[in-house]
């Protein structure tokens, strides 16, 4: 019977423990695993029969997240990783070689801005940052290079909205696979394998856990790609040293692409994702529905009032039917413009710098999907390692105030702003 999202959020990948029959996941706090002999240990670490070696590799308790949260993307597998950024990173590092190329959105995460430019250069990885809303952008950047396009869904801290569509067509005719970051929209908004997506990245700390309380993320592959087409990944396609010269994109099929980032990323680069943090997100993910429809409809609240108040020069929110954006969140988000948004401030840098130093119920912090809001001045902290032009392309200029609208009633958080307001 296919369910709906509200209902898979609870129930997805999870199911009674078989052994102690307990109805929540339990958290499998422990670094390794028994084997039943030698040769149960033999076809594990030969990856011919999948389960439990060693908590950095592979968790019970991660793997029911992993198993949610490729469910709600329609992906055929997740990966649990430490962060975020090691999402990213172990993406990359299955899909790279030295001297190879990435065509990034230059509206990012500024820390996704600084790890494609400055990180990745230590490994010879290369990031040409382009202008995505429109795709013949993304199309002029690629070279022979280029080996993927990475953008987001929603981008933090604009709220811009891309055409998945679009850019998906354009990374598919130059071979080459769409990495996308749903951390803003969620699958409760955005599906982007849906829209042509190859892999789907997620900082689970984000709006998956909803709550503040623990750092993650996911990896989910679409299953979809062809790696063996254009010769350009041979950590997919040539045999490998480390597993007696498995060729992991004919050996695993469709799965060939996250077993790999699994045994050779998780394995190799160590970014685990603790079993507690697993359990945290999964406790907040059964809420995931109920609170994104609550975060959209007090962001869109706030946008329309922000929009009228004579301090703010303007408000950028997808989610308004005045936004440009706004016939690409119908397309791609429903109508609902997420729970994050900016705005600006007709004082400037330091009119943005006294409202996120004036706020009481606001939290002044680096953060986003909280159920509690949450307010930061991104050219002072987020986005603060870019140049100014860099912070202007990233929709972070000094005039620039980000909101992360929780779960309180409407009218205490627009108090709440309009009295830091006055004090500006």
């Amino acid at each position: 019977m296919s369910q709906k999202l509200e209902t898979r959020t609870v129930h997805a990948g999870t199911a009674p423990d078989p052994v102690s029959k307990a109805r929540i996941t339990p958290i499998s706090q422990t670094a390794s695993f028994v084997f039943d002999d030698m040769d149960h240990a033999s076809r594990l670490f030969n990856l011919e029969e999948f389960g439990n070696i060693y908590s950095r590799i592979g968790n019970p308790t991660n793997a029911v997240l992993e198993a949610k949260v490729a469910d709600l993307e329609g992906g055929v597998m997740g990966l649990g990783v430490g962060s975020g950024h090691a999402a990213q990173l172990v993406v990359f590092h299955t899909l790279m070689e030295p001297g190879c190329e990435i065509v990034a959105a230059n509206k990012l995460y500024g820390g996704s801005l600084n790890q494609l430019s400055e990180a990745f250069r230590k490994m010879s990885w290369t990031t040409r940052f382009v202008d995505a809303d429109d795709p013949a952008n993304v199309a002029a950047a690629i070279t022979d290079k280029t080996r993927a396009v990475f953008i987001e869904s929603l981008a933090n801290p604009g709220g811009v909205v891309l055409d998945i569509a679009a850019i998906a067509k354009v990374a598919h005719d130059a071979g080459l696979p769409l990495i996308v970051d749903n951390t803003m929209a969620t699958p409760a908004l955005c599906r982007p394998i849906e829209h042509g997506a190859d892999i789907v990245v997620h900082s689970t700390t984000k709006f998956l856990n909803g709550h503040g309380n623990s750092i993650g993320g996911v990896i989910v592959d679409s299953g979809n790609t062809d790696w063996v087409r254009t010769g350009k990944y041979p950590t997919l396609t040539e045999p490998n040293p480390s597993y007696h010269g498995m060729v992991f994109a004919e050996a695993l099929g469709e799965l060939g692409f996250i077993v790999a980032c699994r045994a050779l990323g998780l394995r190799d680069l160590g970014p685990a994702l603790a079993p507690m943090n697993a359990f945290l997100t999964l406790t907040g993910m059964e809420t995931l529905a109920l609170r994104m429809e609550r975060h959209c409809d007090n962001a869109l609240a706030l946008a329309k009032w922000l929009k009228s108040h004579p301090k703010v020069s303007w408000v950028s929110y997808a989610g308004m039917a005045d936004d440009p954006y706004h016939g690409l969140c119908q397309t791609y988000l429903g109508g609902k413009g997420g729970g994050v948004f900016t705005f600006g401030l007709k004082g400037g840098y330091d009119a943005g710098a006294k409202l996120v130093s004036s706020v009481e119920l606001f939290s002044f912090l680096a953060n986003i999907g909280d159920t509690r809001s949450l307010i930061i001045h991104p050219a002072s902290s987020t986005h603060r390692q870019l140049d100014d032009e860099a912070r202007a392309a990233a929709g972070a200029g000094p005039d620039v105030v980000r909101v992360s609208v929780g779960i309180e009633h409407i009218d205490d958080i627009i108090a709440d702003l309009a009295q830091a307001l006055d004090k500006v």
